[in-house]
Parts: structure tokens; sequence; C-alpha cells
């Protein structure tokens, strides 16, 4: 039973009598444990729901669109508790973490509900024979699973869970059922690269068109690593022959299968000195939110509106900030705006990572302590602009805690969050908004 929180003014389910305070049972005789079963239930027209109220069992018919909503609220989002993660990764970010730090930021989930609903990446080590089933059933399409590598046993030693190799059999029923899977890799230097890198590649391309895309993105350390599973980072040269190492896996899948499939993620390029590849090869994008493509998709809307940008003359001192990584980058985009707009000026500022460690170089990483202990007391101009990738979903605190109303009040300046996105980019900085 999910407990009813909220019956909303004038809907259907108002009219026909649920109360708030009611626990919804199921749905034309299917329980309700979730949202996933709500969502699947809830679209066919004609509708019996069966409640409790009071310790009474109430049942209610409902006419509808296929797709209309009833209007009942619940307490959760999921409709029911998270689902934590089981395994203790040898590459885990949240066990690098500083104590002190935001509670939530705490919580390792490996839901696959969250995958569907939310693109969250999944080991599968969480699901039973009967969320199998049930995903196939509800055909829920796409699934994003961080696999690691397809060797069960390195795979058992990498999530350190015994359940970890056994579960890659889903894969294979998901692929029969016409699910999507994109797929992550976490590289980690002589565990899961070289020959095993190979393999893994191999046998995930067996599963196209099932599995759709994967990413190859690196392990990150934060400073925040004693007593933790000691693993090396990839130098230059390294990062350089891991690209080299996928591209040319990818070409091959792109002569047979027509698609690249494998994509390295946009930080090996940079560490290894390498150029990004245009936006034509990544497609449609499907892995950009795991830090794959992100580069050459700004790059390309950057490049389109920076051909129609009106500056209206006036002089304007502006400063970006970004993080070490991405710096030579950003920077190079605000050159050829400055040239483009007379009287604009554009300072931009790197943010070494402090906080984590120097290691960790991406921007969405940087803390507002950091921007502060490095830039307070500098000349800003009339506004700071910051990534918003920097700030939390809700927009308001770096990773640290510090508040967008603290950094402005330390730096004496405006402070403008900008998407990761080129014609945001343009815009704000030639609006002052």
């Amino acid at each position: 039973m999910v407990k009813i929180t909220e019956v909303s003014r004038g809907s259907l389910a108002e009219r026909c009598g649920i109360m708030s305070g009611d626990a919804l049972i199921s749905i034309n005789g299917e329980e309700i444990r979730d949202v996933l079963d709500y969502r699947f239930y809830m679209c066919e027209k004609k509708l019996s729901v069966v409640v409790c109220r009071d310790g009474k069992t109430l049942t209610f018919a409902i006419k509808k669109g296929e797709y209309d909503d009833i209007g009942l609220e619940f307490e959760t989002f999921l409709m029911d508790k998270k689902r934590s993660c089981r395994n203790g990764c040898i590459f885990c970010f949240i066990d690098q973490l500083p104590r002190g730090m935001r509670d939530t930021l705490y919580f390792k989930d490996d839901d696959s509900r969250l995958s569907f609903l939310q693109g969250n990446y999944v080991t599968l080590t969480n699901l039973s024979d009967t969320d199998v089933e049930r995903i196939i059933k509800m055909h829920m399409s796409p699934i994003n699973v961080s696999v690691h590598t397809t060797d069960p046993e390195l795979r058992v030693k990498m999530l350190r869970n015994k359940r970890a190799g056994e579960v890659l059999s889903y894969m294979k029923r998901f692929a029969e059922a016409g699910i999507t899977m994109n797929c992550q890799i976490v590289l980690c230097k002589n565990i899961n690269d070289g020959e095993n890198l190979t393999n893994t590649m191999h046998d995930l391309a067996a599963l196209y068109p099932a599995v759709s895309s994967v990413s190859v993105v690196p392990f990150g350390a934060t400073k925040y690593r004693d007593n933790l599973y000691p693993i090396e980072q990839f130098t230059k040269e390294e990062s350089a022959a891991v690209v080299y190492q996928v591209e040319d896996f990818a070409k091959k899948c792109k002569d047979y299968y027509g698609e690249y499939i494998f994509y390295c993620g946009d930080e090996f390029y940079l560490e290894g000195g390498l150029d990004i590849p245009d936006g034509e090869y990544y497609g449609e994008y499907s892995q950009i939110d795991n830090g794959v493509g992100m580069i050459a998709s700004m790059k390309d809307e950057f490049d389109d509106a920076i051909e129609d940008v009106e500056y209206d003359g006036a002089h304007r001192t502006v400063s970006v900030i970004t993080g070490a990584l991405a710096y030579p980058f950003i920077k190079s985009l605000c050159e050829r705006l400055v040239d483009k707009c007379i009287n604009l000026n554009i300072q931009v500022y790197k943010i070494e990572n402090d906080f984590f460690g120097r290691t960790v170089t991406v921007s969405g990483l940087v803390t507002g302590g950091d921007i502060i202990a490095q830039l307070k007391g500098e000349n800003l101009g009339d506004a700071v602009y910051i990534p918003k990738t920097m700030l939390r979903a809700d927009g308001d605190l770096f990773l640290d805690g510090t508040s967008v109303c603290e950094l402005e009040s330390a730096l004496g300046a405006k402070v403008v969050t900008v998407e990761n996105d080129g014609y945001d980019f343009v815009e704000k900085l030639i609006g002052g908004n």
C-alpha cells in the first residue's frame, strides 16, 4: 500500500471520492508498490482503484483518457524509498568525500527505477529475477548500466559484490526483450584497461543494437583516498593511448554496425592533449550527461551563436570561472567573443580544486570555498559567470555548502549561472544577465 498525501482539487480522483490519507492498494487488480506500477497501470482508460481508509477497503471506478492523470500525490517521487547501493566499488567517488558535507551527498543509490526515470546509472546487483521480469513486462527503456567490465570475476573484485558477475546475464535478457541500454565503463589503470577493455567492448558490441552507446570515462581520485584500494591515475601518454584504443574499436563498429557505439569521455581527450572530435562524431550525444561530447556540443553551439551576435558596444568587464581541465577551451571561446564584441572585456579564471585535491580538475566539482579563497580581492568587473554544473539541482549550493549569496558577498560581485550550452554562454556574456 502507498499512502496518498494529496488529491488535486477538481481532479477525477476527488470527484469519485478518493481522499488524502487513503492508502492506494491496487489498480485493475494489480498491486501498486511504487511509481512504476502506478504509471504503468494508470494508462488504462477504465480503472478500478482500490484504497484502504480507516481499515476499510473501498473501490472506485474511473473512466479517463489513456494518458490522463487522475490527480493523486504521494509522499515521495518514487512512492517508495530509494534503493541504496550494496556494492563497495573500489573506485567509488562517494567513499572519497571528506566528512562534514551534506548528508544527501553520502547516499549511494543503485535504483533501476531512477535509471529509467532520471537517467541514473545502475550496476544491476540490486535486481532480483522478479525485478527483471517487471522491467521486461513494462518495457522500461532505456536502462543505463554501469558495466565496467564483462569479466565476471573481475567485476566481482571491482564492485566487491558476489552477485556482480552473475547479474551480467540480465543484460542479455534485456537485449532479447528489445530494451535499450546505455552503458558506462569507469576505467581504472592496470585493472580493467588494456586487453580487458578490448574484451569488454567486444562483449558489449555483440549486444548491439540493444546496447546503443557505451562511455569510457576515467577513474577520478580525490585527496581523501586513505585506506582505499590503490588505483593510479592515467598519465598524459596513457590517456591518449586509451583514446586511440577506443576510437580504433569504435571505427570498426562504425564499419560493421553503422554506429560508433563506444566513446571516450572528454577528460581522456583533454588529459591526453588531444583534440576533441567534431560534434558530428557524437551523433545524438546519448552520453553527454556522462561527460562525453560536452565540449564538442558547446563548441558547435558557440560557433552558431557567435555568427549572429550583436553587441551594443558598451564598455563592460566580466569574469568567467571554470575548472582547470576546461580552462584552455573556455578561454579560447572568450577570446573569440572578445574579438567579435568591441569594448567587451572577459577575464577567465582557472580554479584549482583544493577542496577535493588538485587531481580533481572538472568544473562541476569546483567549490564555492575554493573560488572565494582564490579570487577574493580581485576586481571581477560587472558580473561573475559560473557553470550551472557547479551547483546542486536546486541551483543554490556548491558541494561544500557555500551558497550563491555567500559567494556574491565574498567576491563583491553579481554571480550568474550559465548552462553548458554555447547559446546561453554567448547570450549571458554579451547581455549582462
